[in-house]
């Protein structure tokens, strides 16, 4: 019977946990290393909707990118997710800057191959990081609108700072301070998830191009990638992705 313990040496293989930041909260969050696994949904964030949704499945793990106790806990109350997992006796582990940084296989890694990055290496400068080379050259407006595209996005921002768009860069979730190791590379533009006013203003004064095509969407391509590797390894445990879990984000 495949444990959690299992799960846990798979990922230390191409995710190891000792190459999280410092700031974060990774590996099994809730629950024991020796408890079997028939059934995993795996999920960018657990909420109380996804862990009543793994309950009616009758799973025993939940896997997701983000850490569900990321601060020391103080307080917990019947609605507090962690409180939830506990009560319906579901694991959690969570896989977050380590995977975002796994050059092998990992967040950037997808997103890079998703937005039609080719040859994409880490980078030495950014702190979470990869750039490689688009196909052929378009404009800032068609590489904004490829992304959108190719992650499903209802909308996105981006900037034109004049250039075509010959190499790129990808950091993910809340990669916008990566805007300068962006130009120190000297690629043409920067998909991220997240970036800041400065930042913005920072890369029109670099002379790069910045795709935001917010946290959610830049971090949920690795999910379905990550169940084809998980059911690689383990083809006696069901990996479902969830279907209750979004940023439930809006455009105008």
């Amino acid at each position: 019977m495949t444990t959690i313990k299992d799960i846990l040496n798979f990922f230390e293989s191409f995710a190891p946990a000792e190459t999280a930041m410092d700031f974060d909260n990774c590996g099994l969050l809730v629950g024991d290393k020796g408890t079997p696994v028939t059934k995993a949904l795996v999920t960018l964030d657990i909420t109380a909707d996804v862990v009543s949704e793994a309950e009616t499945m009758g799973c025993e793990l939940i896997i997701s990118h983000h850490p569900v106790i990321f601060q020391p806990i103080k307080r917990m109350n019947t609605r507090s997710v962690p409180y939830l997992l506990a009560r319906s006796g579901i694991a959690a582990v969570c896989m977050h800057t380590n995977l975002d940084l796994s050059e092998e296989f990992g967040v950037n890694r997808c997103l890079a191959e998703a937005v039609g990055i080719k040859n994409a290496v880490k980078s030495k400068l950014g702190e979470c990081m990869m750039t490689g080379r688009l196909d052929k050259p378009m404009s800032a407006k068609e590489f904004a609108e490829n992304v959108k595209n190719a992650l499903g996005c209802d909308g996105l921002r981006y900037t034109d700072c004049g250039r075509e768009i010959k190499t790129a860069a990808v950091a993910c979730g809340a990669g916008g301070s990566d805007i300068f190791a962006a130009a120190a590379e000297g690629v043409d533009a920067l998909v991220t998830g997240e970036i800041k006013h400065h930042e913005i203003n920072a890369a029109n004064e670099l002379g790069v191009s910045v795709v935001d095509s917010g946290h959610f969407k830049s971090e949920d391509v690795v999910i379905l990638p990550l169940i084809k590797r998980l059911e690689g390894k383990f083809a006696e445990i069901t990996f479902t992705k969830s279907k209750t879990y979004s940023d439930n984000m809006k455009y105008l």
